[in-house]
C-alpha cells in the first residue's frame, strides 16, 4: 500500500527542505522538540513539539528552521502505491496539522522506522512500512475522533508530569484524579482517550525508556535496574521489556560492553 522513500531525523537550527508536486507522494513530520516553519501553498505553518504535519502529494512546500531556534523532528517521505486506500487521511486534498494526543505512540513508531533503516535487519523495509501504517492508523483514528480541546491537553499534560516524577512507583487512577481534581474513572478514561494508552501502559513505557538508558550507560546489573524501576520480579521485567522493545535486556548489555 505504501513505500518509504526517505526516513530521517532533523536536528539543530540550520534545516531547509522543499518538496511536493509529485504524484502519490507524502511528507510526514513529527516535531519532538522546539519549533520550525513550513510554507505550504504559500501559507505559513508553524509546527512545534507535539505537532504532526502531513502534506499530500500534489501540494508544493518548503520548510526551514526559525533563526536561532533549535528543533528536532522525525521526517518520513513516502509514496502511496495504489489509488485505493482505507485511510481517509491519505485522501485529503489539504495539509493536515494537529497537536497529537497520541504523540508518544506515534513517536515510537517513527523512531522504530529510523532504527530499521539504520540497522537494516532482514525484511527491514517491510517492518518499516508496517510501523508507518500503524502510525498512520493512530493518526487517522485521532482525526476521526475530532480535535482534542486545549483543556483536555492541559489536564493530560498535568497527569504526564505527575507520572514523570513518580513512574518508579505504582501510579493509580486515584492519584491522577487528585492531580486534575476529578474522579479516578474520568481521569483514566480521559488519559486513554487522548494518549491512546492506558495509565499502566504509559507508566511501563516510561520505565522502559529509563531501562534502555541504564542498560547502555550504567554499570548496574539487570536485577538492580529492575528493582530501581519498581519491578520486584525480574522475570516480569524481562517480559515487559521484551514486549515493549522487541529485544531482551541482555541485548542492550552486549551493546554496553562493546562501547567500553
Amino acid at each position: 500500500m505504501i513505500a518509504i522513500s526517505d526516513a530521517h531525523q532533523d536536528n539543530g537550527a540550520a534545516w531547509y527542505e522543499e518538496g511536493g508536486g509529485r504524484e502519490h507522494a507524502f511528507h510526514l513530520s513529527l516535531v519532538t522538540y522546539g519549533k520550525c516553519v513550513y510554507w505550504v501553498n504559500e501559507e505559513k505553518v508553524i509546527v512545534e513539539k507535539g505537532d504532526v504535519l502531513l502534506i499530500p502529494d500534489h501540494i508544493p512546500f518548503y520548510g526551514k528552521s526559525i533563526p536561532t531556534v533549535v528543533h528536532t523532528k522525525y521526517v518520513i517521505n513516502f509514496r502511496r502505491n495504489t489509488a485505493e486506500c482505507g485511510l481517509t487521511l491519505l485522501q485529503l486534498q489539504e495539509p493536515y496539522k494537529q497537536r497529537l494526543g497520541c504523540f508518544e505512540v506515534v513517536q515510537e513508531r517513527l523512531r522504530g522506522i529510523l532504527t530499521q533503516h539504520k540497522e537494516r535487519p532482514a525484511y527491514f523495509e517491510l517492518m518499516a512500512e508496517a510501523l508507518l501504517i500503524e502510525a498512520l492508523i493512530f493518526l487517522n483514528q485521532e482525526k476521526d475522533r475530532g480535535m482534542i480541546s486545549s483543556e483536555k491537553h492541559r489536564r493530560v499534560d498535568s497527569m504526564k508530569q505527575y507520572i514523570s516524577t513518580h513512574y518508579r512507583e505504582k501510579v493509580t487512577k486515584e492519584e491522577l484524579g487528585d492531580v486534575i481534581n476529578t474522579t479516578p474513572n474520568y481521569a483514566a478514561t480521559l488519559f486513554k482517550s487522548v494518549t491512546n494508552q492506558t495509565i499502566s501502559e504509559y507508566v511501563h513505557n516510561q520505565r522502559m525508556k529509563t531501562a534502555i538508558y541504564m542498560l547502555t550507560e550504567s554499570q548496574l546489573m539487570i536485577s538492580e535496574i529492575a528493582d530501581y524501576l519498581g519491578y520486584n520480579d525480574v522475570s516480569y521485567f524481562y517480559r515487559i521489556f521484551k514486549r515493549s522493545t522487541g529485544s531482551s535486556p541482555s541485548d542492550f548489555l552486549h551493546e554496553r560492553s562493546s562501547t567500553e
